[in-house]
């Protein structure tokens, strides 16, 4: 059986965090090649340092079968076109320091062609559907501890980074520089979060609050209301132990006092630990990657059964071969709060979304957009599905469909 009371702990990075950085460039890429061509292939791979930006990956601009020179000039036109895209996005974040500012950083872009081998296995053909762009196993999780159907964790440590950015970029709080991190730790009975046992915060921020300099007790004093309005009523209590800036001030932040890498805060953008990983990143791959794809079809499902009212937690795997179009295997994971046998979903679930070949998915969740700047921080799941068609693995319009199957 498993265990109903426990203490469970996730963690959350901002915008701002150097790999998240990394991660909204590697994006940003993948969005300018999708916007010109829905079929680009965008395999981006971003680090930044002080005042440094380094671009490097695989891109293939054009549909396959296309003229070689004409893809190539088509590519060719687009990586031209990143730089101003790029420091946008830095921009946008809000960095214009001396260590790491938008418009003054160094960038390189060492973006070459796709290599034809890889192409070779994941293009369609006239005797074959469109491959799998890698092997490798990808996980979904959903459960019912938060009306984003998500766990309380994460979802709070996200919610927590998301308000302190819109205060600082509203104006509200101005003492606050983009890098930070939270972390949450939540004390559950019978499987629900009854009470907050720890907050953990860390922000940059600048010398001083007004005529004050800007020590650890006073951030706190400035950003506890805010963390505050986060949670449900009466889960803080007087016994929740607060850690703000703990080390000290924080002042030197951002890429200039951490490198940061694309893909390296997987479990951030997924479930904070609470469910599997199967270890690929997201950020920077086009959706012919089921890195990213798939990952984002169990989350679909996993969330639709969970709103069907089939299980409390609902986890799922699935498996490719680079080259090969249907899954190798399928696993649906209940956790033992299932009105409904798991072998049923799994043959039932892929079936609903075209066998969940990588095409089906694609184009059931229509992913071939450009969609994913908006996925860098604050996690890919949990999110609202926008007009855009962001987020659209986040819809629940799957649930008639399930609740048939009970």
């Amino acid at each position: 059986m498993s265990r109903s009371s426990y203490i469970f702990t996730s963690e959350s990075v901002s915008e701002g965090h150097p790999d998240k950085v990394a991660d909204r460039i590697s994006d940003t890429v993948v969005d300018a090649f999708l916007s010109v061509e829905p079929e680009a292939r965008v395999a981006c791979e971003t680090l930044v340092t002080t005042n440094r930006i380094v671009l490097a990956g695989e891109v293939r601009a054009g549909r396959p079968g296309g003229s070689k020179a004409e893809n190539k000039a088509l590519t060719r036109d687009i990586v031209k076109s990143l730089e101003p895209k790029v420091r946008q996005a830095i921009k946008d974040i809000g960095y214009e320091q001396k260590g790491f500012h938008w418009a003054k950083a160094k960038f390189g872009c060492y973006l070459h062609p796709q290599s034809a081998h890889i192409a070779q296995g994941v293009d369609a053909t006239e005797k074959k559907d469109e491959g799998a762009g890698d092997q490798g196993i990808m996980f979904g999780y959903a459960c019912d501890e938060t009306p984003e159907l998500m766990p309380a964790t994460l979802q709070y440590a996200h919610n927590i980074l998301r308000k302190l950015a819109e205060v600082r970029h509203s104006g509200e709080c101005d003492t606050l520089e983009p890098d930070a991190k939270s972390q949450v730790t939540l004390r559950y009975e019978n499987g629900r979060p009854v009470e907050v046992l720890q907050i953990v915060v860390s922000t940059q921020h600048k010398k001083r609050i007004g005529l004050h300099s800007a020590t650890p007790k006073r951030i706190e004093a400035l950003i506890r209301p805010y963390v505050e309005g986060i949670f449900p009523d009466g889960l803080i209590t007087k016994k929740t132990a607060w850690h703000v800036n703990p080390t000290g001030r924080f002042e030197i932040g951002g890429p200039d006092g951490d490198a940061g890498l694309t893909g390296r805060k997987i479990i951030v953008d997924t479930y904070g630990g609470a469910a599997p990983h199967g270890g690929g990143a997201f950020s920077g791959k086009d959706p012919t990657k089921v890195d990213r794809s798939a990952a984002y079809a169990c989350r679909y499902l996993a969330k639709n059964v969970v709103a069907a009212g089939l299980a409390r937690k609902c986890t799922i795997q699935i498996s490719y071969a680079i080259g090969v179009a249907t899954p190798l295997s399928v696993y649906v994971d209940l956790h033992e709060t299932g009105e409904v046998e798991p072998a049923k979903l799994e043959l039932a679930l892929p079936q609903m979304i075209g066998g969940a070949t990588p095409r089906a998915i694609r184009e059931h969740l229509g992913l071939n957009r450009p969609i994913y700047a908006r996925t860098a921080a604050y996690g890919h799941f949990g999110r609202q599905p926008d007009n855009e068609g962001g987020f659209s693995w986040e819809r629940t319009d799957l649930v008639d469909q399930l609740r048939s199957l009970a």
